[in-house]
């Protein structure tokens, strides 16, 4: 599944300080090979280079919790 701008995804990285958290699709890039990362935007920051299988949509619930 790709993402759009101003999409809200969940981040899903063991190693990120947002793992877990909600935020917002700010950019998307894409490589000269065809793989698209993200720029997620978060309450406390950002995320960059954000691979698409480590994103998830964010259902009302996670929204909600904002």
């Amino acid at each position: 599944m790709s993402f759009e701008e101003d999409d809200r995804v969940v981040l899903h990285d063991e190693h990120s300080e947002f793992d877990g958290e909600t935020g917002t699709v700010t950019q998307t890039m894409e490589s000269m090979f065809g793989d698209v990362t993200y720029t997620i935007s978060f309450e406390d920051g950002q995320e960059t280079g954000v691979p698409e299988d480590a994103l998830e949509e964010a259902d009302d619930a996670d929204v909600d919790e904002e």
